[in-house]
């Protein structure tokens, strides 16, 4: 016969469980909140890097935002807590690195492609993500998460009426931006379980403001009027903001998931195209858009079944 004690675990035990579902069920919606507030926040930095005069450079535009985030960080967190102290150093270096040469690698092929041409390259990281994921830390993925992440190339595709053009140095910058990206996004997942936000993107400014300085300081440019000085402001803010979100999304969600999460961002620059730039609305827009955005939540709803 079972004691008493083996008899109150079977009235526990559900308890339990039901609290952690509870739990889960509520971080379940930060993860996709965190990404999908980010990449509103990175389709504004890059339209005020679009409408930035030619005379800045990448270099420039790179240290600027590295520069000015390390300033704001410094002045809100500083204070508070010691942003040098993180956990694994070494590979907070490798993740400001591979996030460095990836922005500056985007922001190149933007300048030398049409940005539709760009932009579907680069969100090819999703798929780089799972590669790495499983490469170094042998995470496994099932086909209807495989399956989700082609969706969302497909629909990014269909969004932008996707056809190769352009130089192929700038195909291979926008594919490099998108390799990177996925190595990257697979390091903030990692580094997030021992690490707060601010300090992975501290390390990721101070890493990213070294590789940027020497080519500034060849050709230094500072803002010399009022509207370069508040579109400068807005990237910084814009792109700390981000940042900070997107790092602390990784705590709900693996590399690759927070990318088709992030994907967000193409339907954001479709509505900006609509609305100030008098794009046409045609069924790309809605076939596109509801492919991505049907994706994310098919792949939330399968990690909560499987939570």
């Amino acid at each position: 016969m079972e004691s008493v004690a083996q008899q109150d675990e079977k009235v526990i035990v559900p308890a339990k469980y039901i609290k952690k579902e509870s739990a889960w069920l509520s971080e379940s919606l930060a993860g996709p909140l965190c990404m999908i507030s980010a990449a509103l926040l990175f389709t504004m930095m890059s339209i005020l890097i679009k409408q930035m005069d030619q005379r800045y450079t990448v270099w420039n535009i790179g240290f600027i935002r590295f520069l000015g985030g390390f300033i704001v960080l410094n002045a809100v967190f500083g204070r508070k807590q010691n942003l040098y102290k993180g956990n694994n150093i070494p590979i907070l270096i490798l993740r400001g690195f591979t996030g460095s040469i990836a922005f500056i690698a985007s922001i190149t092929a933007i300048r030398i492609l049409p940005i539709s041409t760009s932009i579907v390259i680069f969100y090819s990281f999703p798929v780089f993500a799972a590669i790495f994921s499983a490469i170094i830390y042998k995470e496994r993925i099932g086909l209807p998460q495989i399956f989700c992440v082609v969706l969302v190339m497909a629909g990014v595709a269909i969004l932008f009426d996707f056809t190769i053009s352009g130089k192929l140095f700038g195909q291979l910058m926008a594919l490099t931006a998108g390799a990177f990206t996925g190595l990257t996004v697979t390091l903030i997942s990692s580094l997030r379980k021992n690490n707060d936000s601010v300090i992975i993107y501290f390390y990721f400014c101070i890493v990213g403001a070294i590789i940027t300085f020497p080519m500034f300081v060849s050709d230094p440019i500072t803002p010399s009027t009022f509207l370069e000085w508040s579109m400068v402001i807005g990237i910084i803010i814009t792109s700390v903001v981000a940042q900070i979100l997107m790092n602390q999304g990784f705590f709900y969600c693996r590399g690759w998931e927070g990318g088709v999460y992030m994907s967000s961002e193409t339907i954001f620059t479709s509505v900006v195209g609509i609305l100030l730039m008098n794009d046409p609305v045609s069924w790309r827009f809605w076939v596109g858009g509801t492919i991505i955005m049907g994706s994310g939540i098919f792949l939330n709803w399968l990690n909560s079944k499987k939570i």
